[in-house]
């Protein structure tokens, strides 16, 4: 079996617009896996060379020799401060930053929130849900960019609290 770029990428435009959170697919010349929703780790794809079982003229009682399939790299722990709390989706949805196009964001990073303000919108199935805040404190990152469609538990916004 071969895959080129251009049947990866209706594979993966597929594979995003279903419920699959894990697909492998062996070919020929490829391995490919694809994980989504995993807690810590950003969506993956791993292509690889296949080393043909037994190369021409070694006797079939050698061993063949075992392709190295690249691991993905660790999360970045050291990336995140441990001051920081954590707004997070608590549904499968598009982020918007303002309440609609071309009003100001709800927050910028430095602003400061309390308690059960709102911090940006939530669309699932045509419902336009608020986010509330459950902490208070200052704006460090925005994570996500307006507009784009973000997964259940994923990191929205960090908040140093005070």
């Amino acid at each position: 079996m071969q895959l080129d770029h251009d049947q990866l990428h209706k594979l993966l435009a597929l594979l995003g617009d279903s419920d699959i959170q894990e697909l492998r697919l062996e070919g020929d010349d490829f391995r490919l896996e694809v994980r989504r929703n995993l807690p810590g780790l950003a969506a993956q794809v791993i292509q690889a060379p296949v080393v043909p079982a037994v190369p021409a003229g070694i006797p079939a009682s050698t061993p063949a020799p075992v392709a190295a399939v690249p691991s993905p790299p660790p999360p970045a722990a050291a990336a995140v401060r441990s001051d920081l709390l954590e707004i997070t989706a608590p549904m499968v949805a598009t982020f918007y930053r303002a309440p609609s196009p071309g009003d100001p964001p709800f927050v910028e990073v430095g602003s400061r929130i309390s308690s059960g303000q709102t911090v940006c919108i939530l669309e699932a199935m045509k419902l336009m849900n608020e986010l509330e805040s459950e902490v208070s404190g200052e704006v460090v990152e925005i994570l996500v960019e307006n507009g784009t469609p973000v997964e259940f538990g994923q990191v929205l916004m960090r908040v140093k609290p005070g």
